[in-house]
């Protein structure tokens, strides 16, 4: 279980994260959702010990990341961010090992090659493992910073809206795949995504900011509601559910 406390981030005067308390449970897919600005990826990097906390506190299965070690911290939790540069050209299999450096402090031994063997074999990017990144398309490029942190072998993936430039297709090959590694490889997903759609269709829960307050939290069930939409995006959303199950949103 995550567990945050009166989570607060400030920058000058203005308070971009506040006092966001909640308790992620472990397993599923978890989605942080809001308009621009609310909050979603400070968050994230808070949890992550990526932006510092001004106040309140974060857990981790017990583990306080303001005090956990860091190579400890990484071994439960894995960050994939927005923007994901590289400075040198790596193959494909060089980044994915990047995933181990947490277990293997750069001297990869017989264990974490076979992570890394597992990872590609999992996203299918065996063919790819000796070409270099920058070659690739961006929905390949994205697989494999997926399968640098299933490596990594964390409970916990926190992905900062991994559906950013790719297109439908991909986009739902890859909220399919993240729901596998919940079911198939026991993590618990963690994501912010903008995306109401997906977020309804794949989420098992869903936690809804809003100028840096947690507003919301539930079941997309529970979330998905006109009025709460409306609330949260300050316009109206039509929902489509057919056979009790949501089908689609659209902004009216």
């Amino acid at each position: 279980m995550i567990e945050l406390s009166g989570l607060t981030k400030t920058y000058g005067e203005t308070t971009v994260v506040d006092h966001v308390s909640a308790q992620i449970e472990s397993g599923g897919v978890v989605s942080i959702i809001g308009a621009n600005g609310a909050g979603k990826s400070t968050v994230l990097s808070m949890i992550a010990r990526l932006v510092a906390m001004d106040n309140g506190s974060v857990f981790v299965d017990e583990h306080d990341v303001l005090n956990t070690p860091s190579d400890v911290l990484a071994k439960k939790l894995s960050i994939l961010r927005q923007e994901n540069t590289l400075n040198v050209r790596l193959t494909v299999r060089d980044l994915v090992g990047f995933g181990r450096f947490p277990h293997s402090k750069g001297r990869l031994r017989p264990d974490d090659t076979e992570h890394i063997d597992r990872a590609l074999d999992y996203l299918n990017l065996n063919e790819f493992q000796d070409r270099y990144v920058d070659e690739l398309s961006g929905g390949q490029r994205q697989r494999v910073f997926i399968a640098m942190v299933i490596a990594q072998d964390t409970d916990y993936v926190l992905l900062d809206e991994p559906l950013n430039n790719l297109d439908m297709k991909h986009s739902v090959e890859m909220m399919k795949l993240l729901r596998r590694m919940t079911h198939e490889l026991g993590k618990t997903v963690i994501l912010v995504i903008h995306d109401i759609n997906f977020a309804s269709c794949y989420s098992d829960r869903v936690l809804a900011m809003k100028q840096g307050a947690l507003v919301c939290q539930g079941t997309p069930e529970e979330i998905m509601q006109p009025d709460i939409l409306r609330d949260i995006y300050d316009m109206d959303i039509r929902v489509e559910v057919i056979n009790g199950h949501h089908v689609g949103m659209y902004y009216m």
